[in-house]
């Protein structure tokens, strides 16, 4: 068994597609109707679907913008130059570049449908060390 993808739910498909786009360079195929993955890195295996199309799978079991249970993680060379990339573009940050105890360095945003996402750098060993 394998993981393949993590899909977003969301009432603006365009919208979060973009963010998505902007945030890591990354290109959406569109595969039908109200639905886009992301193939390639650095975004492989994210999808995006419209809260009309998976309607499918039933009336309420599925909710855009309702998520506080779920993280997408990026790891990245320098928290702190993406930081400034996108200080101005993030609508809600929840965490500005933080060195956190484990030794990573992350900061932590909502994207626009108010999923959480975290993007980290892990502290390489200097030879100093």
């Amino acid at each position: 068994m394998n993981l393949k993808q993590t899909r977003l739910v969301t009432n603006d498909v365009l919208r979060l597609t973009g963010f998505y786009e902007e945030l890591t360079g990354a290109t959406a195929d569109v595969i039908g109707a109200g639905y886009v993955e992301f193939q390639r890195s650095p975004c492989a295996g994210l999808a995006i679907t419209s809260a009309a199309a998976a309607a499918i799978y039933g009336e309420d079991v599925l909710a855009s913008a309702n998520n506080r249970s779920l993280v997408l993680d990026f790891e990245v060379s320098n928290v702190d130059e993406h930081y400034a990339r996108l200080r101005e573009r993030i609508g809600e940050w929840v965490q500005p570049p933080t060195d956190l105890p484990w030794g990573n360095r992350a900061m932590l945003f909502r994207d626009p449908d108010g999923n959480l996402v975290n993007m980290f750098a892990v502290k390489r060993a200097s030879a100093q060390e």
